[in-house]
């Protein structure tokens, strides 16, 4: 008897290993996982990437009870910084999440052909409908064309239905990430669907209001949370219930930096929806997302965040002015020519 879509899970993980890893004869790649990863997503991309001919590793660990350098005192940090820094490769499908931990750190500093792809969380409906049913080249064609016209802009206003209204200005210096699932050249690369840069933080200022998950602490929101922000930093938390626990547990790491709002991104994933994982949640179409606390170096040299955890936040039905040019109102395209291009997607 086949497993849960067995068939339409093995076409996804053959995309991902054939098409954005392009994974060659006799390459290595290492597939991370803990004790709440999808068993059968990790079977299915280790049988795929050997069908190309290359050599997999599953790495499962113990789930740690925290992300980034929180999984730190869990992890086998010596072991695992030592494999990831001798292969070509690595996929992550680890629940609590490896990136910006110290392993991820050492990797990404020491190994200079690894290329690394960011799918934390995955469970077959998810990889089947983000990788496995979207068209990642038509995908790639608006959203690189919504990465241009951010890129070149100076200020950005988001607001939303539920009460976000925040302004920024754009630090021309440093990256913007458009993440359609290129995994074939070494760095980082993430699911398909998000679009995320950093802002000169000193100059984000407003209110943020979180109403579609928050991960961690809270997963799937019941109530909005409200958080003014002054200069780039955390002052005010306004709702229930939820909201108390978003700051108790920033302020449980007794560290000012996790206060800090350090990247901004779009969700344009066509085929994504609310669940309450973070991976999918921050594709939803239209929304914006919020990341708190911990930034890499390579990010915003040189020196980055170094905040001891990191947390994001949906905001659902954004509407955004690229130096008062609206290109999104309520999470629907209005720019005509990107929204020709949207229209291909079926959005």
């Amino acid at each position: 008897m086949a497993k849960l879509y067995e068939f339409e899970l093995g076409k996804a993980t053959d995309i991902l290993m054939r098409d954005m890893f392009k994974l060659k004869e006799g390459e290595t790649i290492v597939i991370t996982a803990d004790t709440e990863s999808n068993e059968n997503v990790v079977n299915s991309a280790a049988r795929s990437a050997y069908s190309c001919g290359a050599k997999p590793m599953v790495i499962w660990t113990a789930t740690p009870d925290g992300v980034g350098k929180a999984a730190d005192p869990m992890l086998p940090v010596e072991a695992l910084s030592a494999a990831l820094c001798n292969v070509d490769a690595w996929v992550e499908f680890n629940n609590q999440w490896l990136l910006y931990s110290t392993p991820f750190e050492i990797a990404m500093e020491k190994n200079s052909r690894l290329r690394y792809l960011n799918l934390v969380g995955m469970d077959e409906d998810l990889l089947i409908r983000i990788i496995g049913k979207t068209d990642i080249e038509k995908l790639k064609t608006f959203m690189s064309k919504v990465t241009e016209m951010t890129h070149k802009a100076s200020k950005v206003k988001v607001t939303t239905l539920a009460g976000t209204n925040i302004e920024f200005e754009n630090e021309p210096s440093r990256k913007i990430y458009c993440d359609v699932g290129d995994a074939s050249v070494p760095g980082m690369a993430f699911l398909p669907g998000q679009i995320c840069w950093f802002p000169k933080f000193e100059t984000i200022n407003g209110t943020i209001v979180f109403d579609g998950s928050l991960t961690p602490p809270c997963g799937l929101l019941s109530e909005p949370i409200y958080v003014e922000i002054k200069d780039g930093v955390a002052v005010v938390f306004k709702g229930g219930r939820q909201a108390e626990q978003f700051k108790d547990w920033l302020a449980s790491f007794d560290d000012p930096n996790m206060f800090r709002p350090v990247h901004i991104s779009y969700g344009f994933g066509p085929n994504a929806k609310l669940t309450g994982n973070i991976v999918e949640d921050e594709r939803v179409w239209g929304c914006t997302q919020w990341g708190f606390g911990y930034l890499s170096p390579m990010d915003a040299p040189p020196e980055g965040i170094p905040a001891k955890s990191h947390c994001d936040g949906i905001c659902l039905n954004s509407s955004v002015w690229l130096d008062g040019k609206q290109i999104l109102k309520d999470g629907k395209i209005v720019d005509e020519e990107l929204a020709r291009l949207a229209k291909k997607l079926g959005k």
